[in-house]
């Protein structure tokens, strides 16, 4: 549909992705703008119906960046409203629990000075500050192609079409897609971006790095009993119900007016392709440690996202001709210490004031080296480098992992002379099912732990009907002939959403079948498929979850 002709607009900076690095990129840029006195266009493409939509996150947040971004958020009313008060971390065994002794934990797992907060909610309100000083955010338009000029560079994104039927046709209400235009593109989509994903291969940003590797987080937030409610208090985990050589662990925050938010993360390099990262969630909640907290609550929202969990070592190079990756979408997050809003704020400050001296020198669609440069000199490089080994030992297995993070963290604050790799994406991780035990999950009980289907159903996700799935496959029968017959159907169980079933037909043939209308769109299909047959593209701007204030 390349002959269409498309209406294009222009900006100075455009910017792909409403999350926490889009947004203060956009925000940075137009205050450096009104600080010279000069006019900025700026624009924030955002796939969901609105700012944080799309947002999931734990989260337990670091206010060091915001607080560079606005000193004065506290006045501007920026929705961190719960201090920490008490940390615990705890290693479960199947019915005890073992608390770790304050003394021991080393620097990473406390948070004093930080937040229990909806990220979600954060989000929404940099997007107002965005557009009060002058920020153009438009929700409910996906970014579905890069566009280049002909030298190579990037020049901007085109808009998906609207008005698409299932038969790949134009339907009535077709409307075509925008070419957004700029001399500079940011591209912030969070975790496994799919346009940061095809830069990261056009250009070749992985080159000498070491593969990155993710980890699937599901997400609850419930209304609980008052009795049992301490705000302030943040709980992890690690241990049961996943087995000793499982990368995983859990969270649990309690935010303001009796709300908890629980979760459970799953490293997407586990073995067994019988394991069910979502089944695991819902099995972690009947521990008795943390099964108390739910007793008489009730579950109003649920998610799941993927976690660019790779660390310093897998992180790409972050700048090509025309624009550059910030936050999620380059793997910012810092994995030790389960936080990535603040190192996503900063990326996306130390990117726009790169950008900012760039067209202050009148250049435009050029690499942009003083942003990587930035970083390396900035406090968030100092803080990924002595992260760097945590992911690596932890995938060694629980107790060597433990240990050794304690031992580099605890005594020498991670500045060892030592670096640990990765060796394998983590798709390769994934053994055949001949080779594994099956996992026997218990039934959901309706009142602690649930079943997929009505989990998505209070992730409000919805999407046109008639559109062709936003969820490819480069060979349809792979599914049948390589993902079933080898490793047992694995997409069934990792997907956190229903969205994959293998179903027999009135002859009793094995079918696969694809939910698309229930994607939640958290990636983890397009990083854990092992025959990366699974291609994650953009449906019609507005679909996927809405998530009220995760």
């Amino acid at each position: 549909m390349s002959e269409i002709e498309r209406d294009s607009m222009e900006y100075d900076v455009l910017v792909i992705g409403g999350g926490p690095a889009g947004l203060s990129a956009a925000i940075r840029l137009k205050q450096q703008a009104r600080q010279a006195g000069q006019e900025l266009s700026v624009c924030v493409l955002e796939k969901g119906s609105e700012a944080g939509a799309h947002i999931l996150s734990g989260a337990v947040m670091d206010p060091r960046a915001l607080t560079e971004l606005f000193p004065d958020w506290k006045t501007l009313g920026a929705p961190l409203h719960t201090e920490v008060t008490e940390d615990r971390f705890l290693f479960l065994s199947e019915k005890k629990a073992h608390a770790v002794p304050a003394f021991l934990l080393p620097d990473c797992f406390k948070n004093d000075g930080n937040y229990v907060v909806s990220l979600a909610n954060v989000v929404r309100w940099l997007g107002e500050q965005a557009e009060a000083l002058g920020v153009e955010v438009f929700p409910g338009f996906a970014a579905a192609h890069v566009l280049y000029n002909a030298e190579g560079a990037v020049k901007g994104v085109q808009t998906g079409d609207l008005g698409i039927g299932k038969d790949g046709k134009p339907t009535a209400n077709f409307q075509p897609g925008m070419e957004l235009l700029a001399k500079y593109t940011v591209f912030a989509e969070g975790s496994r971006g799919h346009l940061g994903k095809r830069l990261i291969e056009k250009f070749n940003l992985n080159k000498d790095r070491d593969p990155q590797t993710y980890g699937i987080g599901l997400k609850e937030l419930w209304q609980i009993d008052p009795a049992l409610h301490k705000p302030g208090l943040v709980v992890h985990s690690a241990g049961w119900p996943l087995d000793p050589k499982t990368y995983g662990g859990s969270f649990l925050y309690h935010l303001e007016n009796n709300q908890v938010a629980v979760g459970f993360v799953v490293g997407l390099a586990y073995e067994n392709p019988y394991l069910s990262p979502f089944e695991e969630f819902q099995r972690y909640k009947t521990h008795p440690e943390i099964r108390q907290f739910f007793e008489g609550g009730k579950r109003i929202a649920y998610g799941a996202r993927a976690i660019t969990a790779g660390g310093l070592m897998s992180l790409p190079r972050l700048v090509f001709p025309g624009g550059a990756l910030v936050g999620c979408d380059a793997g910012f997050l810092n994995v030790s210490r389960i936080k990535g809003s603040h190192a996503a704020i900063k990326s996306g400050m130390l990117c726009a004031q790169a950008i900012f001296d760039a067209l202050q020198e009148g250049r435009q669609a050029d690499e942009l080296v003083a942003y990587p440069k930035a970083f390396h000199d900035s406090w968030l490089f100092d803080e990924l480098y002595q992260a760097r080994n945590f992911k690596q030992w932890m995938s060694k297995g629980l107790y060597t992992g433990s240990v050794m993070v304690g031992i580099e963290q605890k005594l020498f604050h991670g500045r060892v002379p030592w670096t640990l790799h990765h060796k394998r994406p983590d798709h390769a991780c994934l053994e055949p099912a001949s080779e594994c035990k099956p996992i026997a999950y218990p039934k959901p009980d309706g009142q602690i732990s649930f079943d997929k289907l009505s989990s998505v159903f209070i992730s409000n996700t919805n999407h046109e009907e008639n559109q062709p799935a936003h969820l490819t496959l480069k060979n349809p029968e792979v599914p049948l002939k390589v993902n079933l017959a080898e490793y047992a159907g694995p997409e069934a169980r990792y997907c956190p959403a229903g969205v994959y079933e293998y179903i027999q037909d009135e002859q009793g043939q094995n079918q696969f079948q694809i939910n698309a209308q229930n994607c939640v769109h958290c990636k983890t299909c397009d990083i854990k498929d092992p025959a990366q047959n699974i291609v994650w593209v953009a449906p019609e701007g507005g679909g996927g979850p809405n998530y009220p204030n995760m």
